[in-house]
């Protein structure tokens, strides 16, 4: 296990800059995630810490030692890829085994010590085979056996269920968070699906734009995002973002403003609220006014996609029951929980509850 400490990281190609300051500490045996789009700097930033990238600017400690000038494998870190990296032509062992096979490990150290590692995920039938025989899934986890069996201090996964189908990733993120818990190791992961780094992150730390826009649990990023960049990128389905109606906009969208903005300050430029907390007014009770472009009947859910006169988009409702009878052209009257809204200055930045 081990901690790392980034400070003032940067990295440029030339005149390009990638990564514009970072400032980070990662806590011995946590599971990091780094999440954001493609291109804001979350591989590029993992590879720095592996040393597959050099680092212009800044420093990187490992458990306090300055890393920025060692050897990748003088680091203590085990880099997990996307395309599996094995060796078609050996078997699972022998990918397994072959760091500790360059490392002079002796023979008889090097087998007892992939079989332990085969034990811990069940590949121990799968040893004799070679990567051809193998699913997708058993590839990743023979990637995974390979890193583990050098007992490095950190774990780095560079998106390593992005090649496997939508159940088998489901299979993974679970085997991941039992591995976790069983090693107790430090572990950093990359990925552009937030619902993976939900799941899987003891924190998460936004990417954007070559800088950490908000680092957090789970819970406090989708329950207070710093940014309507964060906001709209964490929860799924994403986050209705309201911007201030001009003074001449439909009626309809001025009461869905006011009816938002009741409890915020006055500055307030955009305003968010999550699908779930957007809801159809009582019968009895005049809503603000609204038409179903399209309903997304999910089973135990309905997404509910409407039309308001005047907002540009669509807001989308979380509904149960609810929504079950509701299709495209049905009238609605919204209501609000404007216990759940989040406003936003002119620059994005959350302003104070």
């Amino acid at each position: 296990m081990a901690q790392l400490t980034l400070r003032g990281m940067h990295k440029r190609y030339g005149d390009t800059h990638i990564i514009k300051g970072i400032d980070l500490d990662v806590r011995d045996g946590e599971f990091l995630v780094f999440v954001g789009p493609s291109g804001c700097g979350k591989t590029t930033t993992l590879r720095m810490i592996a040393g597959l990238e050099d680092i212009s600017e800044g420093e990187l400690q490992i458990d306090g030692q300055r890393a920025n000038d060692l050897r990748p494998a003088d680091r203590g870190a085990a880099m997990v890829f996307q395309s599996y990296a094995l060796y078609p032509h050996m078997t699972v062992a022998e990918n397994m085994g072959f760091a500790l096979k360059m490392a002079g490990v002796p023979k008889a150290e090097r087998e007892a010590q992939v079989r332990r590692t085969a034990d811990t995920l069940r590949l121990t039938e799968l040893l004799d085979r070679r990567p051809a025989q193998l699913s997708g899934g058993q590839r990743q986890r023979v990637a995974i056996g390979r890193a583990i069996v050098r007992k490095p201090k950190v774990f780095l996964f560079d998106e390593p269920l992005s090649n496997l189908d939508a159940s088998l990733r489901v299979d993974m993120r679970i085997e991941l968070a039992r591995l976790h818990k069983q090693l107790g190791a430090t572990m950093i992961y990359v990925t552009h699906d937030q619902t993976e780094a939900m799941t899987l992150g003891d924190r998460i730390a936004v990417f954007h734009q070559g800088r950490i826009e908000q680092i957090g649990s789970p819970l406090s990023l989708y329950e207070r995002p710093a940014t309507t960049f964060v906001a709209s990128f964490i929860g799924s389905p994403r986050i209705n973002l309201i911007p201030h109606p001009e003074a001449d906009a439909p009626a309809a969208y001025r009461q869905l403003w006011d009816s938002l903005s009741a409890t915020l300050p006055a500055q307030t430029h955009t305003i968010g609220i999550r699908p779930e907390h957007l809801q159809l007014a009582d019968p009895h009770q005049a809503g603000i006014p609204a038409q179903v472009e399209l309903a997304e009947h999910l089973g135990d859910i309905t997404l509910i996609h409407a039309r308001v006169e005047g907002l540009a988009g669509t807001v989308v409702l979380k509904l149960g029951e609810a929504g079950r009878h509701l299709s495209h052209g049905a009238a609605l009257q919204l209501a609000v929980q404007t216990a759940h809204v989040h406003g936003f200055d002119a620059a994005g930045q959350r302003l104070a509850d």
